[in-house]
């Protein structure tokens, strides 16, 4: 997405967590998480793998997106989260921002239900609150896009995910941005090869950025623009990065797809 959408949709997501704010209490929110022990450690099973030597796929539902427009018109969640684990799914993204990507939080909540597997809420995070109602759905795993808030606001999103034992991936997209991301020691980093200015991917961003990264202490993520199994196991074999999070590229062939026999 441009930076012009990026802050489109951010300023969108603030007015609808304002406004959402006013109808829900952090503390109601408490409760409905503390009813809920159908929790699983995201970051742990990307963790187990990567000592095993074994690569990870975190397969993402969504509808649609700026890039792409609608990928799926018959859209059904909970039967792509069955596919994917049928597949040996490491974990699940699932996209939940409403206007830009079509998604529901409540999909968290249906999925979990059927697929005993660890949920990123995909999301645009911009409040503190949200981290809350994220969990309150389900979801395992929040997103920090550094692109599209302030470093403290990131600060802020990261401690509290933390505090509620949820996993947390800070994505990056420029070396700037990497740089910025070595302090979030605890967190999942995830590459994303999109450039914001063209929306064109290039897994080169991934062998670009990485050198800055290698050192960091949790597991690395390359995402977007991974087509196939060649891409994957050129970029273990140039970045030993082992998870990948792979969305357009597994649901436009939901049915026929190379990529999960790495797995």
């Amino acid at each position: 997405m441009s930076n012009n959408i990026l802050k489109k949709i951010i300023d969108n997501k603030i007015l609808k967590i304002e406004k959402l704010k006013k109808d829900i209490s952090i503390e109601s929110l408490k409760k409905k998480i503390s009813l809920n022990n159908n929790f699983i450690n995201f970051k742990e099973k990307i963790i187990n793998n990567y000592n095993k030597n074994k690569l990870s796929v975190i397969a993402e539902i969504k509808k649609a997106s700026p890039s792409a427009g609608v990928i799926i018109k018959e859209y059904d969640p909970v039967r792509i989260a069955n596919i994917y684990d049928s597949n040996k799914a490491t974990c699940l993204s699932v996209l939940t921002e409403e206007d830009f990507f079509l998604g529901k939080l409540i999909h968290i909540s249906e999925i979990k239900e059927k697929v005993k597997l660890p949920i990123l809420c995909k999301d645009f995070f911009v409040d503190k609150f949200q981290v809350h109602l994220a969990k309150s759905y389900g979801a395992d795993a929040i997103l920090i896009i550094l692109a599209g808030i302030s470093e403290d606001l990131a600060d802020e999103l990261y401690n509290e995910a933390l505090k509620l034992n949820m996993s947390v991936i800070v994505e990056v997209h420029s070396v700037d941005e990497a740089k910025k991301s070595l302090k979030f020691t605890d967190a999942l980093i995830g590459i994303n090869n999109r450039n914001l200015k063209t929306l064109k991917t290039d897994i080169n961003t991934t062998y670009d950025i990485h050198n800055i990264l290698c050192n960091h202490k949790s597991p690395l993520i390359s995402e977007s623009g991974i087509k196939n199994k060649d891409d994957i196991l050129e970029i273990k074999n140039r970045t030993n990065i082992r998870t990948f999070l792979i969305g357009e590229s597994i649901l436009k062939n939901l049915e026929k797809n190379n990529i999960f026999s790495i797995l």
